[in-house]
């Protein structure tokens, strides 16, 4: 982007009234993805976009409830107050130790540390970094538990003993003791509503998932003080118990019934804030390269991209609709000026090798790539996820938050002479 358009944004910002900045993985999956996000609240800080209608931060996710599942505490690193209302509504003692995210739970198989995995849905080994390391790490497992409502790849990596639990879908209807059930999604804009299904089930055999995770837990923990039995008849006992850890759900039950749901409360949005002055803070950062560690190689630089035809690693088709290609994916996107500089043409072919932070050649490669040139930044070239994944060390992520760094993975580029040689040459 030139100068005369930064400031031209800036100019256009400063003047505002009021201004929403919307972020995505652009932002977010880089060694200092975390610090991008906290410059954009201070941005907001600024000019007193936080805590006022039609102002404040945005961040656009994929998945329905992935707000949700941190609020009702869905993390490996619990803060004290969510252990001691836990312990003081179930009367147990929860473990007081941090868990793995996902970088470290890969990193916890690979090691001999961590003996089983269960997961509730996801295709853990396609959309984490480093297959190379992540595939033989889970093949290492003595237990592998799947609960799907589609079948995925990560489905055929097996351990030594494996479970693949099929479970309904969110569009099918969810039949209990008391009848049909409904959950709750929490949204973005923390906007918590209702959801039940109506679709016939796919078969009359399919258990939901809270209902296997409840029998799970009567298998295993006979003495448990929980009544799992009574939670799955009526899933409004499970919003009960939410609301008795959680205070923000007071009369949950209540409030969801509302057409559109109900907001949770958020400080931050009345300007109330939770800081040992009782004032919004700036965040300091030391820099602004958010990716340090490629500063010797960052002449060009991969980034992973999702087609149009594509939810998260679910790829219902070969055409991509927002970049012009069609029935195929072994494509690499770069710039008119890029290509031009390295005597490229559109479908040209060329192989590509991440670099290590010193920008020595590694052993990750993507071969036979097919030239498509695209609008997009200089000394950035882009290639599909989940298929780049192979390019990101399982260390490349954010110091903070562990999200892999999908976007600045520092590569060289070799032009294809015919189907079985390369160039010697390294473009760069």
């Amino acid at each position: 982007m030139a100068r005369e358009e930064i400031q031209h944004i800036a100019r256009l910002y400063a003047s505002a009234e009021r201004t929403i900045i919307c972020y995505g993985m652009g932002i977010t999956q880089h060694q200092y993805g975390t610090q991008n996000v906290q410059q954009i609240a201070n941005l907001l800080l600024l000019r007193g976009n936080i805590g006022k209608p039609g102002a404040g931060i945005c961040p656009l996710r994929g998945h329905s409830n992935v707000q949700g599942d941190r609020t009702v505490g869905i993390t490996e690193i619990p803060p004290q107050s969510l252990l001691d209302n836990l312990e003081k509504v179930f009367g147990f003692r929860p473990p007081q130790k941090h868990g793995h995210g996902a970088i470290q739970a890969i990193q916890a198989m690979r090691d001999g540390k961590a003996k089983a995995l269960l997961c509730l849905g996801g295709n853990l080994a396609e959309a984490i970094s480093d297959p190379q390391v992540t595939f033989p790490a889970m093949r290492n497992l003595d237990l592998v538990v799947h609960m799907a409502t589609k079948l995925n790849r990560s489905h055929l990596l097996l351990g030594k003993h494996n479970y693949l639990l099929p479970v309904l879908g969110r569009t099918e209807t969810d039949i209990q003791a008391t009848g049909a059930q409904s959950v709750t999604v929490e949204d973005s804009m923390s906007m918590v509503h209702a959801s039940r299904g109506s679709l016939e089930p796919a078969s009359p055999h399919l258990k939901s998932e809270p209902a296997l995770v409840a029998a799970l837990a009567q298998a295993t923990l006979p003495d448990s003080v929980v009544d799992w039995r009574a939670m799955i008849a009526d899933y409004s006992r499970i919003r009960d118990a939410i609301e008795a850890v959680f205070p923000a759900f007071e009369n949950f039950n209540e409030r969801v019934k509302k057409p559109g749901g109900f907001r949770l409360h958020n400080a931050a949005s009345e300007r109330v804030w939770n800081t040992p002055s009782g004032r919004a803070q700036f965040k300091v950062m030391q820099g602004i390269n958010e990716d340090p560690r490629s500063l010797k190689c960052h002449d060009l630089v991969l980034t992973t991209l999702r087609s149009h035809d594509q939810y998260n690693t679910t790829l219902y088709g070969l055409n991509d609709r927002y970049r012009g290609v069609t029935g195929r994916r072994d494509v690499l996107f770069i710039n008119a000026e890029e290509a031009e500089k390295r005597e490229l043409r559109v479908g040209d072919r060329v192989d590509l090798m991440a670099l290590d932070p010193d920008g020595n050649p590694t052993s990750r490669q993507m071969k036979n790539l097919t030239i498509v040139i695209i609008d997009m930044a200089p000394g950035s070239v882009g290639a599909y996820y989940p298929e780049a994944n192979v390019m990101v060390p399982l260390d490349s992520h954010d110091t903070q938050s562990g999200i892999p760094a999908y976007k600045s993975i520092p590569v060289s580029m070799t032009r294809v002479t015919d189907e079985t040689t390369t160039a010697s040459g390294i473009l760069r």
